[in-house]
């Protein structure tokens, strides 16, 4: 990170040689270093803060002073741990969590890098400098399931080099955890490389055991957001890794992990909080970081530590708390003020020194960014009459006599193994007398192959859906009937990605997702709300009986979470490492 005022500038301000661009008079200045409210003025220059105390500096007719008699002055918050992809862009979440208050996101480049390589990536990083706040990233190492030619594509040079930017603070969470625990030598080598630049390591330990999780604290992981219960909570701090509380549209965890502030008067100075990529209707409802603080102190926390885990100690994880984090001469001006601890909703929100954002409103204006410019995939790749052939849809007939695997939800993304008997027509399952059954096919945007299926409790009056939001980006086709699936599949291929509902050959929802099959390209963040809340309804009117369909669509495809999945190779059980079902190859006409 970089100050645009010199410090010797800054000095001159301090001792009131040189008038202040910004004076904050009359408030209380919330002191994350010391935990102390004090009654003091606050003057900034340029994009730094100069002067906190108690006087008055010199101020000019172009100095704007503010009255902050009766506001706390807050450091802005930081999300340590951020998605900015969940059909929301960067620019739509900024625009909506900026006036909320955070104004840094550390964000995951998994979907930007999987369709922009490291060169299409970089320059959006570099077009996203104009975006106000701070908006920095972390470097996947990995995908979340593994691919044909995913280690080409997740490669050593590509990887480092992006690491090396100065908006990239360290690598993000590799989901796969075991490849960790195995010592992955591409991962450990490259891990070795993040600490040496003196960046941090994000970690994903799901599930993880605290025996287990002692080899993942020794192959370098800086931090984990994955503890559901304050057990899980205290082995990752006793292990010495930052510890991230969590609480997210489809993992809504702080009444119980904050327990271990609460109840087991821990130590917070290694505690952050984390929404963790919420769907955008949670934070329509809920807040951002704004809504961490708030249900923390909620729960009991007090508000000084509930502030200081959204501030100073996020920063300081970062390595960034020389910059950011808390309201001190030297550091940017990222400053709230705040009506009250309660609510911690700001009536005014500055970013590097400029007022942005007042009463919940932004101020500043945001760049126009043509979002597929810096995209290399091609969004389908293989002629859409293939869609036509309604076998791509059905389960085949592998073994007669033999049961067939099905994947049952368990909850929003946890399945389980179910071995069911179908009827069997022209050597295909037919699922049409069996309630609840559905067929999923994830088809390759390169038309070379097709994973398939048999999903249980995902929805009971699904005609078909079709949808490229999920953690392949592939299309993931779901539905028991296969003419109204293919119709649902042709019109996401016309958008270029997306999701769509169809009953009977009706389409009843169409949500474009051009930008990566995951985002809107919409700037505005009410779009993004309208998009979540229709397609939520309408699965649950179909019989979806969980609250995150985005989760439950982004997870089925994955490679790591407990159950069957429908990954790119077959499909898979978890557990036991074993696909059940290859992937088939598609016809020769797709081939071609």
């Amino acid at each position: 990170m970089k100050r645009k005022a010199k410090r010797t500038e800054l000095i001159e301000v301090a001792q009131g040689r040189r008038p202040a661009d910004l004076f904050i008079k009359g408030g209380t200045v919330i002191n994350v270093y010391s935990g102390e409210f004090l009654k003091q003025n606050v003057a900034v220059y340029k994009d730094s803060i100069a002067y906190v105390g108690e006087n008055d500096v010199l101020v000019d007719e172009h100095t704007k002073v503010i009255d902050a008699e009766g506001m706390y002055v807050s450091p802005g918050f930081i999300e340590p741990h951020a998605h900015p992809w969940v059909v929301y862009n960067p620019i739509s979440m900024t625009r909506k969590v900026l006036p909320l208050g955070t104004t840094t996101t550390v964000n995951d480049n998994l979907f930007f890098y999987l369709h922009m390589g490291a060169k299409g990536f970089k320059e959006m990083v570099n077009d996203l400098k104009d975006l106000p706040g701070n908006f920095l990233w972390l470097v996947r190492l990995v995908s979340q399931a593994d691919f044909p030619g995913e280690r080409e594509w997740f490669n050593q040079k590509d990887v480092q080099e992006l690491l090396e930017l100065d908006e990239v603070v360290g690598t993000a969470e590799v989901t796969r955890w075991p490849l960790l625990y195995q010592g992955d030598p591409f991962l450990i080598d490259t891990i070795e490389v993040a600490k040496k630049m003196g960046k941090v390591v994000d970690g994903h330990t799901a599930g993880c055991s605290y025996e287990k999780l002692n080899s993942i604290a020794a192959s370098g992981v800086s931090a984990c957001h994955e503890a559901i219960t304050a057990k899980e909570a205290f082995d990752r701090l006793r292990l010495g890794m930052w510890t991230t509380l969590r609480n997210s549209s489809l993992r809504p965890d702080l009444p119980e992990i904050i327990k271990i502030i609460t109840e087991g008067q821990v130590s917070t100075n290694r505690i952050t909080m984390t929404t963790d990529g919420p769907h955008p209707g949670f934070i329509e409802e809920e807040g951002f970081v704004d809504g961490l603080v708030r249900k923390a102190v909620e729960l009991g926390v007090p508000a000084m530590t509930a502030l200081q885990m959204a501030t100073i100690n996020a920063a300081t994880y970062l390595r960034l708390d020389d910059y950011i984090g808390g309201i001190s001469p030297g550091k940017l001006a990222d400053i709230l003020l705040l009506p009250d601890l309660v609510e911690f909703r700001p009536a005014l929100v500055i970013s590097k020194g400029e007022v942005v954002a007042e009463q919940g409103k932004l101020l500043v204006a945001m760049p126009e960014i043509n979002w597929n410019k810096y995209v290399v995939r091609k969004p389908f790749a293989f002629p859409k009459e293939v869609l036509d052939d309604l076998n791509i849809y059905r389960y085949p007939h592998t073994s007669r006599g033999k049961a067939v695997p099905v994947a049952y939800f368990k909850s929003n993304v946890i399945t389980e193994r179910k071995d069911v008997m179908p009827p069997f027509v022209d050597g295909f399952a037919d699922i049409s007398n069996e309630e609840g059954l559905l067929y999923a096919s994830l088809i390759d945007r390169n038309g070379k192959w097709v994973s398939k299926a048999i999903l249980e409790r995902f929805a009971r009056n699904l005609d078909g859906m079709a949808s490229t939001y999920n953690t392949t980006t592939e299309l993931l086709v779901i539905g028991r009937d296969p003419k109204a699936m293919a119709i649902a599949a042709k019109k996401v291929y016309d958008m270029g990605g997306g999701i769509v509902v169809v009953d009977g050959s009706e389409i009843v929802v169409e949500i474009p997702l051009p930008f990566t099959g995951m985002m809107t390209t919409d700037p505005s963040f009410e779009t993004a709300v309208q998009y979540h809340n229709q397609l939520l309804s309408a699965l649950q009117e179909r019989g979806f009986p969980f609250h995150d369909i985005l989760y439950t669509l982004l997870f089925l495809t994955c490679d790591f979470l407990p159950g069957l999945r429908l990954v790119p190779f077959g499909l898979y059980e978890v557990k036991k490492d074993d696909i059940l079902l290859p992937a088939e190859l598609l016809n020769e006409k797709v081939m071609k």
